[in-house]
């Protein structure tokens, strides 16, 4: 067993579930933290994908309540029936994106000026929505979102394929431009992000099934552990953190990391 490679999983493994719900693109952190552990290769990208199921059993862990409420009351409950017809109208837009042109984002976008441009104007604009969105929202409860809300905050979603954006972080900020409350428009991310991350992860790793052998078990298993625990405590954090607190911190890493992302871009592949 090699424990020096159990320790990168797991050092990924806690960028995955730190960045993966927070507006800093958990993409841009896992091909500056592959670059620099040297698991930047074919195999190491599916790894990156593998592990995101850790994040996501989290979400569901954190709201299974609600989730299995939800399943439970369908056949019956306007109230679940509306909310499950939201997280799928939600997630449609990115799903229909992801099966067509997803292939050409990754062709032609994943390069240090798009990276790094896609984090500088993304700070730049979570600190205008900060200062124009409306200190009384329109939606404070999960439940009362109609589907044209649900829709839209899909078609933002669709922004966060573009490298350094953050699936999370358009969701986010674009629901809170919408209408919805920082705890609405969070909840509802986290809901997007199971089929959306479930979808493109299992079709990611039936595309690259053949590079996957059993040799990797133990390093994907680290993985998705660690990254299982950290986006536990980050989502908890993070629901704590935006009662009191904005997103302006948040803008600022990003345009910071945008400069290291221009700073590496001879050192790091940004090809993923």
């Amino acid at each position: 067993m090699d424990i020096a490679l159990l320790i990168k999983a797991a050092i990924m493994g806690v960028v995955e579930g730190l960045t993966e719900f927070l507006p800093i693109s958990s993409t841009g952190h896992l091909i500056l933290a592959g670059s620099l552990l040297g698991l930047d290769d074919a195999r190491g990208h599916v790894f990156d994908i593998a592990i995101q199921s850790g994040a996501i059993l989290a979400v569901i862990c954190l709201y299974w309540q609600k989730i299995s409420t939800t399943v439970l009351n369908l056949p019956s409950s306007r109230q679940a029936q509306r909310f499950a017809l939201n997280v799928v109208i939600g997630f449609a837009p990115a799903g229909i994106l992801g099966l067509t042109v997803y292939k050409l984002i990754k062709e032609n976008l994943f390069n240090p000026g798009v990276v790094a441009a896609a984090f500088i104007v993304g700070g730049l604009i979570i600190l205008w929505i900060e200062k124009v969105a409306k200190p009384a929202p329109r939606i404070l409860d999960i439940d009362d979102m109609t589907p044209l809300d649900a829709l839209k905050v899909g078609l933002v979603q669709c922004l966060g394929m573009i490298p350094g954006t953050s699936r999370s972080g358009a969701t986010i900020m674009g629901g809170m431009l919408l209408g919805l409350s920082r705890k609405v428009a969070a909840e509802f991310s986290f809901y997007l992000a199971i089929p959306t991350l479930v979808g493109a992860g299992a079709y990611a790793l039936y595309k690259e099934r053949a590079l996957l052998s059993l040799a990797d078990a133990p390093m994907f298993a680290v993985g998705f552990i660690v990254s299982f625990i950290s986006a536990w405590l980050c989502i908890r954090w993070l629901m704590r953190f935006i009662v009191t607190h904005t997103f302006v911190g948040f803008a600022y890493y990003r345009i910071a990391f945008g400069v290291v992302v221009l700073a590496t871009a001879s050192t790091v592949s940004w090809t993923a």
